[in-house]
């Protein structure tokens, strides 16, 4: 059951078909690996990384976020020097990754809920393809009907384009499909896809919209709570 519902309640036009699920922060706790990433990137290129350039990066896509650990240290960087910036974080995370990564306090548990719901789940990550699969090897290849990265897409979160990807792959309506999410830059993505979010905050907090409902964690969630969360709000 939802610890706070902000969406008002509405006729629901089309009954839940899938759950797409955030990667950072909503089934992994690797947003706290990002956290040491960005920040050793920044000493990296130069100084240490200010608290407000660590928050406009979380949830973003990689490109951006490199750009602005760049403006953060006050570079102008070349496109040669972006890319290599880019590159060493890939190698990075992907070490981190490696070695680092745990479940999200009930992620597991929600995972096997769809699936035994019957309902499609696709994972939709700003997090590009390679180290989505040193992921994927932690969260299951069999929990998801497909996988949609950052560098797959037109353009990463928060535009709607890796959402509205993940639909599209299991031929629905946005509005079918619940979005699980952490943080704004994911609500919002979901939010413009036309999908209906559950936000589960875990870094910083998201403001509410007509499509958001919240839950503090995701353990003890039920197929009912995720029809009823879907529900609750305009699709």
């Amino acid at each position: 059951m939802s610890d706070r519902v902000e969406a008002p309640l509405a006729v629901q036009t089309g009954a839940l078909r899938a759950v797409l699920w955030d990667m950072d922060g909503t089934l992994l706790e690797s947003e706290r690996l990002w956290d040491i990433g960005m920040h050793e990137l920044s000493l990296h290129l130069g100084g240490p990384m200010s608290d407000e350039t660590r928050i406009s990066t979380i949830g973003g896509p990689m490109d951006l976020a490199v750009l602005r650990t760049f403006a953060g240290l006050g570079l102008e960087p070349s496109p040669d020097e972006a890319a290599a910036a880019a590159a060493w974080l890939t190698d990075y995370m992907g070490r981190l990754f490696a070695d680092g990564l745990t479940w999200r306090p009930g992620a597991q548990a929600a995972l096997r809920t769809v699936r035994e719901a019957g309902l499609g789940s696709v994972l939709v990550t700003n997090t590009e393809r390679a180290l989505c699969e040193v992921a994927l090897a932690t969260l299951g290849r069999e929990h998801f009907d497909h996988s949609v990265c950052g560098d797959e897409v037109p353009a990463g979160k928060p535009d709607p384009a890796p959402y509205r990807r993940a639909a599209e792959l299991l031929g629905l309506d946005p509005a079918q499909c619940l979005a699980v999410e952490d943080s704004p830059t994911g609500a919002a993505a979901a939010d413009a896809a036309g999908c209906m979010v559950l936000v589960v905050p875990s870094l910083v907090d998201v403001p509410g919209s007509e499509r958001r409902v919240f839950r503090s964690t995701l353990e003890g969630l039920s197929a009912e709570d995720l029809h009823e969360l879907h529900g609750a709000g305009v699709p």
